[in-house]
């Protein structure tokens, strides 16, 4: 049981480090899709190709060649060589799950769940992230708010705890001449 929660945890990981953010979208691109999903790259781009009607543009864009560089200067898994004369697919969420319904293979439909999966706790990170940063926000406010209140009190405190000094007299003998 503990190898497998093990194992899922593994593939998790290794989905999570295959998401990128382009142009303000969570995709992942179809050379690590088509790894995930047992098929060569240039399978899954002939079946998208054949089925080009399934993936409008909010569910796969076309990397433009900036973009594709960008990505492979910044992570280790696309590598100098390993790229083709074509650009690069990018799928969003919905194009994950569309793609699985196209190549039809019983390891697509179960890596789609998986990457599915991974996408929405990603999601409600993201949600639980903007709760705490909407909470501090708030807090930020109302300490702006007290802050010239705040002041005022620890004047108050600052002048109980060190009353001004009256000039004490002197103790002690004497003299009369003096």
């Amino acid at each position: 049981m503990a190898k497998a929660k093990a194992s899922v945890a593994i593939i998790q990981e290794k989905i999570v480090d295959k998401i990128h953010l382009v142009r303000g979208l969570k995709v992942m691109i179809d050379k690590d899709i088509a790894e995930l999903y047992g098929v060569e790259t240039k399978r899954l781009k002939e079946q998208v190709n054949r089925n080009i009607n399934r993936f409008p543009s909010h569910y796969m864009i076309e990397l433009t060649k900036d973009e594709y560089e960008s990505l492979r200067s910044q992570n280790a898994t696309l590598k100098q060589g390993a790229h083709t004369k074509y650009l690069p697919y990018a799928f969003t969420e919905h194009g994950v799950l569309m793609l699985a319904n196209v190549l039809k293979s019983g390891r697509a439909i179960e890596m789609s769940i998986k990457i599915i999966d991974v996408f929405v706790k990603l999601r409600e990170m993201l949600l639980t992230h903007t709760d705490i940063l909407l909470k501090l926000e708030i807090l930020e406010k109302q300490v702006v708010q007290n802050s010239d209140e705040i002041r005022t009190i620890f004047e108050a405190l600052k002048q109980l705890l060190n009353p001004p000094q009256e000039p004490r007299k002197r103790i002690g003998f004497k003299p009369d001449d003096i």
